[in-house]
């Protein structure tokens, strides 16, 4: 299973939310998890791997964390500028502001609910995957400017990786 990269339309789509958590879901969840494993991931959202549905996994601190429909319910005033990148658009990264603290809520594979809280970089990780699931990529976080000049570099490394 390959990482959809920055171009594909599943990227810019709100996912859709996840109405039985089924033998197919834990299995979307498996493959996740291994797909971020294998490319050394902190998180990966299910449209990342072309499935338009509201999932994510994370790998913070040794710790895994799958959360599926989740809603963000509370981020920090504060906030951070940290380089972040994505496996979606590899090669390239910027610095992108977020919230120091972020909480999120949703169900586990059992369908329990459960909340996620941290600072840090499970809070950027947080606000990453979240974006992902409602179509944005961190390039949007970035002025037109960045946005337009990182894209461009991005395309340059492309190319040169199939030459």
């Amino acid at each position: 299973m390959d990482i959809r990269t920055f171009g594909d339309s599943v990227l810019r789509r709100k996912a859709e939310t996840v109405a039985v958590i089924d033998d197919d879901i834990r299995g979307i969840c498996q493959l996740m998890v291994e797909v971020m494993i294998r490319e050394n991931g902190v998180g990966l959202a299910a449209p990342q791997i072309g499935i338009s549905k509201r999932i994510f996994v994370l790998d913070v601190d040794d710790e895994f964390h799958i959360l599926i429909n989740p809603e963000l319910v509370e981020l920090s005033e504060e906030v951070v500028e940290t380089k972040e990148g994505c496996l979606s658009v590899p090669g390239v990264d910027a610095v992108v502001t977020r919230s120091t603290r972020a909480v999120v809520e949703g169900l586990n594979l059992n369908g329990e609910h459960v909340r996620l809280e941290g600072e840090g970089l499970i809070a950027r990780a947080i606000q990453h995957e979240m974006d992902h699931l409602n179509g944005n990529l961190f390039l949007d976080q970035l002025s037109t400017a960045r946005r337009q000049s990182l894209i461009k570099e991005y395309q340059r490394v492309k190319r040169e990786e199939q030459e």
